[in-house]
């Protein structure tokens, strides 16, 4: 079942998931602080954003339905959302589950019966999807003490043991085939990051690549790649001015040579509102200007939607762990890459659409239905006074 009206619009929120599908971006899981509390929100509905319209929908989620978590690594892989691991009341997990986007059902499915070694539970990790795989790496979690094989991709935090469990940031690369239904955990060659949690991650090609995270007490910003097809780690050597170091951040792959940073928790703990535009051609950050300066953002979700344009949804401006108040449930739209002439022509109208009244009624029928979802996109950012405006 779907609600859909101009006023709904979903409760604040942070550390949920969040993809795009066919120019909608889906939203699922995530908590909110309620009397100094924190409360995971409803795990069996799932809200749906028109990129077109600007319009919010509420579906209702059937099947085996998750715990309601934070924390979970979610990606879109033809039409299908996968979560795996996060954190819920019990504790971090490692269950796997899959929802089909398209069909309309919104039925969960508990993946079962997988060949291979299922990974540690483990949050705050990240993804990337090449060729109908899923690879996992890193996040925060426990293991037995026996389970700790390679002490350079596991770093224990001494803060939080109990007898033989160990919990701690890992390093780790794990795959999981789509079609076989199988795990496996490739051997790694090169310079491999080390183990980390609340780091970000983007997909470009056959390169994965991450950037930043928690180690410990510290926050990094440094950036490493993995070749999907070879395996092999090798460390970005930066020439430019570099971005504070941070966690809770996110990262975009905005073109096939580019990556767009945003938000974050850094070093001293400040949340952070910069951008930044990494080039693969030159190895060089640049900081970009953007309209949304005054609205700092970490553990936030940010998706790619059409046009190149970065999506950002929720996420908290406060510290969360000293003043859990700050949750946000407003969205962010960053333009990355120059507009066509009918893109612009078209905004222009919808803004204007009272000025253009009588020549709108003239627009063939495929024009005028594309025209209406831009009007009915600028009217719903004015009334949320939410002004989107392009990168300078």
């Amino acid at each position: 079942m779907a609600a859909s009206n101009a006023e709904l619009v979903p409760r604040e929120r942070s550390g949920h998931t969040a993809v795009v599908s066919e120019n909608t971006l889906f939203v699922w899981g995530g908590y909110v602080s309620a009397a100094d509390l924190e409360v995971f929100l409803p795990n069996n509905e799932i809200w749906l954003y028109d990129l077109d319209t600007g319009l919010w929908n509420r579906c209702d989620m059937s099947g085996e339905v998750p715990p309601p978590m934070s924390g979970t690594c979610g990606c879109n892989l033809n039409g299908i959302m996968y979560i795996f691991g996060g954190c819920s009341d019990d504790g971090q997990t490692n269950e796997h589950y899959s929802v089909n986007l398209h069909n309309g059902n919104y039925a969960w499915k508990k993946l079962r019966h997988c060949a291979g070694l299922l990974p540690t539970p483990r949050d705050k990790l990240s993804c990337w999807v090449h060729k109908g795989r899923i690879i996992y790496f890193g996040g925060y979690g426990h293991k037995l003490r026996s389970e700790i094989t390679n002490p350079g991709t596991f770093v224990v935090d001494e803060t939080s043991w109990a007898e033989d469990i160990l919990w701690g940031w890992n390093s780790e690369v794990h795959v999981f085939d789509s079609d076989s239904k199988c795990w496996t955990q490739p051997q790694t060659f090169g310079h491999a990051p080390a183990p980390r949690a609340a780091h970000a991650s983007a997909t470009i090609g056959n390169k994965g690549y991450v950037c930043g995270g928690r180690i410990m007490e510290t926050r990094i910003c440094d950036l490493h790649c993995l070749d999907l097809n070879t395996w092999m780690w090798y460390e970005i050597v930066l020439t430019s001015t570099l971005p504070l170091g941070r966690s809770w951040h996110t990262l975009n792959a905005v073109s096939e040579t580019t990556l767009f940073l945003f938000g974050g928790l850094s070093v001293d703990c400040t949340p952070m509102s910069d951008g930044w535009i990494f080039d693969l051609k030159t190895n060089q950050w640049a900081e970009i200007k953007h309209s949304n300066m005054d609205k700092p953002r970490l553990w936030h979700t940010a998706c790619v939607g059409g046009k190149s344009d970065v999506i950002v949804f929720g996420g908290s401006h406060d510290y969360i762990l000293l003043v859990d108040s700050g949750h946000c449930n407003d969205i962010l739209v960053f333009q990355t890459q120059p507009y066509s002439l009918i893109r612009l022509c078209e905004d222009f109208i919808a803004s204007n659409a009272k000025m253009f009244q009588s020549e709108l009624a003239g627009l063939p029928h495929k024009l005028m239905y594309s025209m209406q979802k831009r009007i009915t996109f600028f009217r719903s950012i004015k009334k949320s006074q939410n002004v989107i405006k392009p990168l300078e």
